[in-house]
This record gives C-alpha cells, sequence and structure tokens, in this order.
C-alpha cells in the first residue's frame, strides 16, 4: 500500500487522538480569537440594550444540558444583560430536561444582580407540548402556568399582576437546541406576530435565515460564535469568547485532515490511470 492509500485509509482513531490534542493545548495555552459581529448579533443586543428599566422580556430556555456549551452563554449574557438594565424577565423553559439547568442559572445571575423572584423575574419552568404552550400564553400566561416554577400564584406576583399576555412583553428571545424554535416561528409570530429573535445551535443556524431574511425573526445568534458576539457587545460575561479558540483550533485540524483525504483520494486516482 503506498503512502496516499494509507492516508486515504488512515485509523479514525489517529484522528480523534490528534483532534483531542488540539482541544487540548488551547486549554493549557489560552489565547483569543478575534470576534467579527455580524449585523443578526447586533440587532438583538441593540435592542436589548435599548429597552428601559421596568420593561418585560420573555426569555425562553428551550434546550438540554447537551447543548450548554453552545448556547447557555447566550442566556446567561442576555439575563445579565438585561438585570444590569433593571429589565425585568419571564423566563419558560419547554424543553424536557432543561428547567433544572435554567433555574440553576437564573439563580445564580439573580444572585449576583441581588434580584427577587415575583418582582424581577418570573420563572414560569416546563409544562409539555410546547406548541400548545406557547399559542396559550398568546391568550393568557396563566391557562399553561397558573402557578410558577416555584408553586406560587402568577396573580400573587407583584410583577405579573398587570401582564396577561405577549401582548405586555417587548419582545420574546428563545434560546434553544430543539424544534421549540419552530413553535416559537409558528404559533407566536405566526399566530400573534410576536417579536422574536432565536439563539440556536450552529448546526441549526442555517435552517433559521431564511425566517430572518422574511423578517418574522429580527435576530439570529448561531452556535458559540453567535454567543461570543453577543458577550463581546454586551460585556457580560466570557466563556464563549474563550471557548472560540478551542473550537477554532479543532475546526483548522478537522479541515486539514478533510485535505489530506482529498488529496489521497486524487493522487491515488491518478496514479491508477497512469
Amino acid at each position: 500500500m503506498d503512502f496516499y492509500q494509507r492516508l486515504m485509509n488512515l485509523d479514525r482513531r489517529w484522528v480523534y487522538l490528534v483532534v483531542g490534542i488540539a482541544v487540548i493545548i488551547p486549554v493549557l495555552n489560552p489565547f483569543r480569537v478575534p470576534v467579527y459581529v455580524t449585523p443578526e448579533v447586533e440587532v438583538i443586543h441593540d435592542f436589548v440594550k435599548n429597552l428601559k428599566p421596568g420593561d418585560i422580556l420573555f426569555l425562553a430556555i428551550d434546550y438540554d444540558p447537551q447543548a450548554m456549551a453552545e448556547v447557555h452563554p447566550m442566556a446567561k449574557a442576555i439575563m445579565r444583560q438585561c438585570f444590569a438594565k433593571n429589565v425585568k424577565l419571564i423566563i419558560s423553559a419547554l424543553s424536557q430536561n432543561g428547567p433544572g439547568m435554567a433555574e440553576q442559572l437564573i439563580s445564580e445571575v439573580a444572585k449576583e444582580f441581588n434580584k427577587k423572584s415575583g418582582i424581577d423575574y418570573c420563572y414560569l419552568g416546563y409544562k409539555p407540548y410546547p406548541g400548545i404552550v406557547i399559542l396559550a400564553m398568546g391568550q393568557n400566561f396563566r391557562i399553561p402556568f397558573p402557578t410558577d416554577y416555584y408553586g406560587v400564584p402568577l396573580d400573587s406576583l407583584p410583577m405579573m399582576r398587570d401582564v396577561r399576555n405577549y401582548d405586555d412583553v417587548k419582545a420574546v428571545i428563545d434560546i434553544s437546541a430543539t424544534n421549540a424554535a419552530d413553535f416559537w416561528i409558528i404559533n407566536a409570530n405566526g399566530r400573534y406576530d410576536v417579536k422574536l429573535a432565536l439563539g440556536v445551535t450552529g448546526v441549526m443556524t442555517a435552517n433559521y435565515y431564511p425566517y430572518l431574511q422574511s423578517g418574522q425573526i429580527f435576530g439570529l445568534m448561531g452556535g458559540l460564535k453567535g454567543a461570543s458576539e453577543y458577550e463581546a457587545l454586551s460585556k457580560q460575561g466570557d466563556r464563549a469568547i474563550k471557548m472560540m479558540s478551542i473550537q477554532t483550533t479543532a475546526h483548522i485540524v478537522i479541515v486539514l485532515f478533510i485535505v489530506a483525504g482529498n488529496i489521497g483520494y486524487f493522487m491515488s486516482r491518478k496514479k491508477k490511470k497512469q
């Protein structure tokens, strides 16, 4: 077997080993990757930046723990930005395995800014069938959520006394790693004309650019790159920015393997023809 055939038939375990080393190097020797901000992320940041103290934003946390690396920094940066501006939050978690994780994040950030449940934010929690829940909230948040995540009736929460449905919030920002993003587009924006922005995983991003171009969503954050852009703009955390060096190094190694495999293929085919 010649060199080019060996290159094509490289044991995948070597690929995993090299990628693993490439991931470890930036951890041991941290470096920063320049963050270039895209318009679709900047418009979300500017929208939140222009909210006034006392305004209410709906933040939907629709992802499971396995997607935390990509989208958790988005939710944290938005939450910190809102609390720093005294913007109130209504928060839901419509992914089955996400409510506890979301509650941990809320408690962490609320403690940092000395915010109180029922006064500065309302955590609705989880109910099954996100499409039905989103439709019902368009009529009244109390239909699917008569109480908040902690069992307190919504009518007894000071910030919710004059809040009925989406008409009383400035926008919905959905941070999603599931098809809940589709339900928000169809059932919230499509049915109730809710002002909507999305933060999704990297592999989901391309699917939602048509909705951005059509105006059904006003902004879009894609994966760790989108999270790092939002952090750079809001100055609220730098976890995603730090992780970009790891992602960049891993991607470079993967691209080099793809190039090497293609070189092996074409050179091997050329040798056979000869």
